[in-house]
């Protein structure tokens, strides 16, 4: 029975999720835009929306606090208009621990051995995936690194074709043990940390994702795939709840004592779509995240341009 359960789940992976309404090519993630059109995420930062999003963290005396303290960090992406998307950041470079947002370190780095030849393409395997980023099982996570090892998920992070980790930066995306399993390790050097990240490198990673820059196309597609239809109601998602179809979210989270932090990329209309990361850490972590995403969603459609009306 669990090989059948196995199975089923990897074709959950490897075939259409679900059967979303036609879309225009233009419209499907992951995005193709021109060369010239094409720029890095840093590249990316708009003066206007970092104002709306410092004003709106400032008007939350505890999210002031734990900006001005470096134990909140917020990173938000608009992506309504594919060719100019426009960044800003809150504590960006701030390494904090972030439990099993990570996880996606280790669901890039599977796709990239499957790219290269070192890491076989297997049912099973597609089937831990699944298990390790919808519902973040630690068990599944665990067997998943086994079988890259936390070198090579070290090597595929600090590669210079991504760069989710510098030194030079604050850090930045880690994942330096297994979850309940400390036989190996390979700690974070800056601040020894195990699981961390920086709400930079996150929106970069789904920034790259949306483009199809995560490997290529083909693999980025692939990614996408397994963050959809998250299945944790908590953070976000309760946020979220069903305004979006699940096949519209891109998600990983993660919470350990007063650690919190979640990721989504939001593709839901053209004017509905963008990247948002935080780290909290604080007991009410998990409030402050379902409190947070509509005060974003909020900052973005008072930037987005008013349609022309109906001549009159």
């Amino acid at each position: 029975m669990m090989f059948f359960s196995s199975i089923l789940l990897a074709l959950l992976v490897v075939l259409p999720l679900a059967a979303p309404p036609a879309r225009a090519a233009s419209d499907r993630l992951p995005l193709s835009v021109p060369d010239s059109d094409w720029r890095p995420l840093d590249q990316r930062w708009d003066r206007g929306l970092q104002v709306r999003l410092e004003t709106a963290l400032r008007q939350n005396p505890l999210w002031q606090s734990l900006v001005i303290e470096g134990k909140m960090a917020v990173g938000l992406v608009d992506l309504n208009d594919p060719k100019a998307p426009r960044y800003a950041r809150v504590n960006g470079n701030t390494m904090m621990y972030a439990a099993s947002l990570p996880k996606i370190a280790v669901l890039l780095a599977a796709c990239q051995g499957f790219e290269d030849g070192t890491l076989r393409e297997s049912p099973q395997i597609q089937a831990d995936m699944v298990e390790m980023v919808r519902r973040s099982d630690n068990f599944a996570t665990n067997k998943v690194i086994q079988q890259i090892g936390l070198r090579k998920i070290g090597e595929v992070i600090t590669d210079p074709r991504y760069r989710f980790y510098d030194q030079g930066k604050g850090g930045g995306l880690w994942l330096g043990t297994g979850f309940g399993l400390h036989v190996e390790q390979n700690l974070e050097p800056l601040k020894n940390l195990d699981h961390a990240a920086t709400v930079h490198q996150v929106c970069r990673f789904y920034y790259l994702l949306a483009y199809g820059r995560l490997i290529n196309p083909k693999r980025s597609r692939q990614i996408l795939k397994t963050l959809a239809f998250p299945d944790l109601d908590d953070k976000f998602m309760k946020a979220l709840g069903k305004s979006v179809p699940l096949y519209q979210m891109y998600r990983k989270s993660g919470e350990w004592r007063t650690w919190y932090s979640d990721s989504v990329l939001v593709w839901a209309g053209p004017r509905r779509r963008y990247v948002l990361a935080a780290l909290i850490d604080h007991e009410q972590g998990e409030k402050i995240l379902q409190e947070l995403l509509p005060v974003m969603e909020g900052i973005l459609r008072a930037s987005l341009p008013m349609r022309p009306g109906p001549a009159r």
